[in-house]
């Protein structure tokens, strides 16, 4: 096992990943004490190719993998995606495509809603994951061989475990089960870190339009600091501090030492006073009324026994069909048709309709019953 670590050994290996039709790929990467992820190690496998590239080399430019994972004819295969795609996205400005999620597959093969990689390749391949290595500092060089090992193997297993699960899901005729999932990890908007918009990401509390305008200022001004520090969010501030200070609306420094979620000190800092002027600026601004945000409308009374009984009607369709009900339908989706026999859901479309939403609207209308037989659940059609 040879690291990768000239610009030549790189452009050499992605051309022989480009020759195939699918490459598994994985990272290894530190963001502990960071904002910005920091890739200390790249893995990538193709049939008969293997592959592991080290970032941190001097000189090595990265620019062979990253056409390798803009190459549209090779379909990159990870697992559990989403951390790995960020960082392509900030790598490339823009995200790998085509993208095949072992994590997703895993759901429509019957395997839970969130298999961790070895217990997914214990189940499909009968193997045994070495997890020693995987809690090591990926920074530190010469990298061990264990950990090489370890990283290579991440991928090698992936590599065996595609076909299969492609052939699986053909067989089954469930490729279109997971093309909802995999089109929202590469929907750009979830990896969005536009400091404006990372009061979206927390749970609103209130819909009051001081409070609203509160929170936006507080969670930019965080964010903008995250990326400039480049420091995790919450050593700048905790989420608890972000709603405190939208409640309590703090507009001088010396207010900030009355709130308890606050660093002590912080009024008196160079950021609590930079904080407590935009907080002043955006709450005294004419055009604050713009960050209303309007308040879901309340379900109707009495939809609870409903809704626990789709649930119900949900684990036995995903049992019955083997996969994971995550898939089928969230709890949104259940409270919706609950409360809405035309509700705008996934659970109400496409295969969703077929293996769900219809026998959810019929249940819902007292047209299937759901019983005990020898202590296991049954459903029933209801005889007029």
């Amino acid at each position: 096992m040879q690291l990768i670590t000239t610009t030549s050994a790189l452009a050499e290996a992605c051309h022989a990943l480009a020759a195939q039709p699918f490459a598994a790929v994985d990272t290894e990467f530190l963001r502990e004490t960071t904002y910005w992820p920091k890739l200390c190690l790249v893995q990538a496998a193709a049939p008969g190719v293997e592959a592991l590239i080290d970032p941190l080399a001097p000189g090595l430019d990265l620019a062979p993998l990253l056409d390798l994972m803009a190459n549209e004819r090779v379909t990159k295969v990870f697992h559990a995606a989403r951390q790995d795609l960020e960082i392509f996205l900030k790598l490339m400005g823009r995200l790998p495509t085509p993208v095949f999620d072992a994590q997703i597959a895993a759901m429509a093969c019957g395997l839970g809603d969130s298999i961790a990689y070895d217990g997914l390749v214990a189940a499909m391949l009968d193997r045994r994951i070495d997890k020693s290595s995987r809690f090591t500092d990926w920074t530190r060089r010469p990298l061990s061989e264990a950990q090489l090992s370890y990283a290579l193997a991440d991928v090698t297993h992936l590599r065996d475990l595609y076909p299969i699960m492609l052939e699986r899901l053909a067989k089954e005729g469930r490729e279109a089960w997971i093309a909802d999932e995999h089109a929202a990890i590469v929907d750009p908007d979830i990896y969005d870190v536009t400091p404006e918009n990372a009061w979206r990401r927390l749970k609103l509390r209130k819909h009051s339009v001081d409070y609203v305008t509160a929170l936006q200022t507080a969670a930019a001004w965080r964010e903008r600091n995250a990326q400039a520090r480049d420091v995790p969010r919450g050593r700048i501030l905790k989420d608890d501090a972000l709603h405190e200070i939208a409640e309590q609306r703090p507009r001088t420094p010396a207010a900030f030492e009355r709130l308890r979620a606050t660093p002590k000190g912080f009024g008196n800092s160079r950021a609590g006073q930079e904080l407590a002027m935009e907080l002043e600026r955006a709450l005294a601004a004419p055009d604050r009324a713009s960050a209303r945000v309007e308040r879901p409308p309340p379900s109707p009374p009495g939809l609870g026994p409903t809704v626990e009984l789709l649930k119900v009607l949900l684990r036995y369709e995903a049992e019955r069909h083997e996969v994971a009900p995550r898939l089928i339908a969230s709890v949104a989706d259940i409270e919706a048709i609950a409360a809405n026999d035309a509700a705008d859901v996934p659970a109400l479309k496409g295969w969703r309709r077929d293996v769900f939403g219809e026998r959810a609207l019929a249940l819902k209308h007292g047209r299937l019953a759901l019983t005990l037989r020898r202590g296991q659940i049954a459903v029933d059609d209801v005889k007029s």
